[in-house]
């Protein structure tokens, strides 16, 4: 709440003072009854002067553990993140989680408010071991998946879209709260905590002071006459969350208690106001539950009502619900949840519901985003809503962005945030504002900005377990699909857990637990998330009618022969190409076998390196699983890697430099030997191709061309000699040429094992 002292009556205000004021003159006596005055006003939600309190008990005692984890908890409850974050941190530096363990929980949540998300990211893995032991419990498994979010943030920030984000001027927008945008009649309806009387110390000097629903009369982007919406105010009670009925006849709306026992009402719309205004049943009104937050809409020719409860079975927190409304408003069917790609263990939102697209716009704190609550979007496929994507930046923030609408009369996005720039008095995050964005207008991109978004995904990385796909052979392809080894892997992650652990106990095996834990969510898991972002991307460039070049490096551990492992990473290079074939029923294929209508194609530079990348560490003896096999070290190495796309043919501004390949592995050498190999290429571009220079990394190589210039359908060669003297171990050499094609130049590499 933006007016966190709420003052009901001015006598109480005074006595308030006193005790304040006593606090302060009488420190020698009067700790433990500053403590205790703040614990009320904490109670009463009064977190404002609670602060207060706690830094008069500090200034007696700034050590003590307590009162720096009760001021964390009240800075963190008045929405000053960053303050909050400062005294989590120093309750945990001083008892490391011994008596307070939610307060590295706290201290990784605040960073994540704050934007500090490799600080979080970090955090959050100390919160995951904290509570290691109650897995199943809501600590742990928000942990979890809020590693997960800062590592999708970290990527996510170089993903800005161009839209232009505002904030509503006023008179709409104001130091108190306003939220929960929609529409009405010529204008907006919104709610808003107001009070008739403020002074600067944040005092509201009122006996009703209470979130009521306001309009305000709309032309074209100025607003005007706020008002209340008569007919919705009762005197001690909250009302909120307005929604007009598709026909324009009924008005739903929130009316909470002080103690936030919350239904939704209904009333008719009658001259500008609500009348004959009434609770709705126990069919939507659960006794016992919250109910919230109604959304009226119509889908395929019927009508219902999205709600938000936390009614039973709900799978955590407050979930969103919906039934279907008929006889004119006067029946409502059972509700039921919208499920998991939505709803999660925590509050998920604030739901408005595109008719002309057929989606769901909600906000959720637990799906994979910035911070707080984000706004999220689920297609809706006959009422089964498929997985949430978040609206990215700078619709959502690392604050709170939640009751997106959309003005398809004017073309605009609304939504409430509580993000840094909104109108407060003391505390810049206290408090919510409305937001809205137009689309944005932009020239389309030239083919050769296309790409940009594309390569900000990458690398894409994607692991394997030993061996796979197709253990015990050295074929180069696989009938495999990346996502079936995927799956088979994931499978595997209690076995890796038991083997890795084995021999250790106590503190040790939880440790070792942990690290295959994280490897799993931080690694394997993203990977295939950050695949279908990147796919999702590649399917809009190719459907431009783009020719596009992937270039993948594959990887292994070094526990086979080096001739082996460069067969094992072709084969996990091909499950990615075989996964493509049948993603979303074929709709690469026509690109991959080039024969698409629209001229697109889709080709790929594989680079198998085998274990030749490798840690040197990692063990190699097959009798020694624990560390070769089931290690995190080991399992780091398994991977495959897409590292860059371009586009395969070009403009007649570049020739094109092919390759029909580009490494070559002597394998195993005695030290000493003088390898060598050539490289054959054509220019098939339309343009001269000119070489300018090369890049040698060593010595002990010696690079020609046979000459400097080729027409376009011309071929050459690189000649590469390997002098192997003083060298021993693994080691891989990376050419470099540049010439006139597109990003100027192009990579070749040699490798060998040196005995």
């Amino acid at each position: 709440m933006p007016r966190l002292f709420i003052k009901w009556l001015q006598a109480k205000r005074f006595w308030a003072l006193g005790i304040f004021m006593m606090c302060a003159n009488v420190f020698g006596q009067t700790f433990e009854q500053c403590l205790e005055f703040a614990d009320e006003k904490m109670i009463e939600g009064d977190y404002y002067y609670a602060i207060q309190y706690y830094k008069k008990a500090m200034g007696i005692d700034s050590n003590s553990v307590e009162v720096n984890w009760k001021m964390a908890e009240a800075q963190r409850r008045y929405k000053d993140y960053q303050k909050a974050a400062y005294y989590y941190k120093k309750v945990y530096a001083k008892e490391n989680g011994l008596i307070y363990p939610k307060s590295i929980f706290w201290l990784a949540t605040m960073e994540q408010f704050n934007g500090n998300y490799e600080a979080a990211l970090e955090h959050w893995k100390l919160a995951k071991k904290t509570f290691k032991k109650e897995r199943r419990d809501y600590p742990y498994k928000k942990a979890q998946q809020s590693i997960k979010s800062c590592l999708w943030a970290i990527k996510a920030l170089r993903d800005t879209s161009d839209y232009l984000v505002r904030s509503l001027p006023p008179p709409v927008n104001t130091p108190d709260a306003e939220l929960a945008p929609n529409f009405w009649a010529d204008g907006l309806i919104f709610t808003s905590l107001k009070a008739d009387s403020i002074n600067g110390n944040e005092e509201v000097f009122t006996e009703d002071y209470s979130l009521q629903i306001y309009t305000a009369k709309q032309q074209d982007s100025l607003f005007s006459d706020v008002g209340l919406l008569k007919g919705t105010k009762e005197r001690g009670m909250n009302s909120a969350n307005g929604s007009v009925s598709p026909d324009g006849k009924r008005f739903y709306f929130t009316r909470c208690t002080p103690n936030y026992d919350c239904k939704i009402y209904v009333g008719e719309i009658k001259n500008g106001r609500i009348t004959n205004v009434d609770s709705l049943g126990e069919i939507i009104n659960e006794e016992g539950a919250i109910t919230t937050m109604p959304h009226a809409t119509r889908i395929d020719g019927r009508d219902y009502l999205f709600f938000v409860s936390n009614r039973k079975k709900s799978i955590g927190g407050l979930d969103i619900w919906y039934s279907i409304i008929t006889q004119n408003g006067n029946r409502y069917s059972k509700a039921r949840n919208l499920g998991r790609g939505v709803n999660t263990m925590d509050d998920d939102i604030s739901p408005f519901y595109d008719t002309l697209n057929q989606q769901l716009y909600f906000s959720s704190s637990w799906h994979e985003g910035f911070g707080g609550q984000d706004i999220f979007v689920a297609k809706n496929e006959e009422m089964r809503f498929l997985k949430a994507v978040n609206l990215g930046l700078p619709i959502n923030s690392s604050q709170n962005d939640t009751y997106f609408v959309i003005d398809q009369k004017h073309d605009r996005y609304y939504y409430s945030s509580n993000r840094v720039g909104v109108n407060y008095a003391k505390n810049p995050t206290c408090c919510n504002d409305i937001f809205y964005a137009y689309l944005p207008q932009l020239e389309p991109p030239t083919r050769f900005e296309s790409l940009t978004d594309l390569n900000k995904k990458l690398p894409v990385t994607l692991y394997f377990h030993n061996d796979e796909p197709d253990p015990r052979t050295r074929d180069t392809t696989t009938e495999m699909t990346y996502m079936e080894s995927y799956v088979d892997y994931v499978d595997m992650e209690d076995r890796y857990k038991k083997e890795y652990s084995k021999g250790l106990s106590g503190d040790a095996g939880e440790e070792a637990i942990e690290d295959i834990d994280d490897f799993f969510t931080q690694y394997v898991e993203q990977g295939v998330l950050d695949l279908e972002e990147f796919l999702r991307l590649l399917k809009k460039e190719l459907a431009k009618g783009y020719a596009i070049e992937v270039t993948v490096r594959g990887f292994a551990s070094p526990l086979a022969k080096t001739d082996y492992n460069v067969s094992l990473t072709k084969r996990r290079i091909n499950s990615l190409i075989n996964y493509l074939y049948v993603y979303e029923d074929g709709v690469f294929a026509p690109y991959l076998d080039a024969n698409a209508e629209n001229g697109g194609a889709l080709t790929f530079v594989q680079i198998p390196f085998g274990e030749y990348s490798a840690d040197a560490l990692i063990s190699d003896n097959i009798n020694d699983q624990k560390n070769s096999v089931y290690s995190r070290k080991a399992a780091l190495e398994r991977k495959i890697e897409i590292q860059s796309v371009s586009f395969a043919r070009k403009d007649t501004t570049y020739a094109k430099l092919y390759f029909t390949k580009q490494i070559h592995d002597f394998g195993s050498v005695k030290k000493g030997a003088v390898l060598t190999h050539q490289f054959n290429f054509t220019n098939t571009g339309e343009e001269k191709l000119q070489i300018d220079s090369l890049s040698i990394p060593c010595k002990c190589l010696t690079v020609t061309v046979n000459k400097n210039a080729f027409e376009p359908g011309e071929s050459g060669q690189v000649s590469v000699q390997f002098n192997t003297a003083g060298l021993a171990g693994l080691m891989v050499q990376h050419i470099q040429i540049f010439a006139n094609i597109e990003n100027t130049l192009k990579e070749i590499t040699v490798t060998a094992e040196i005995e």
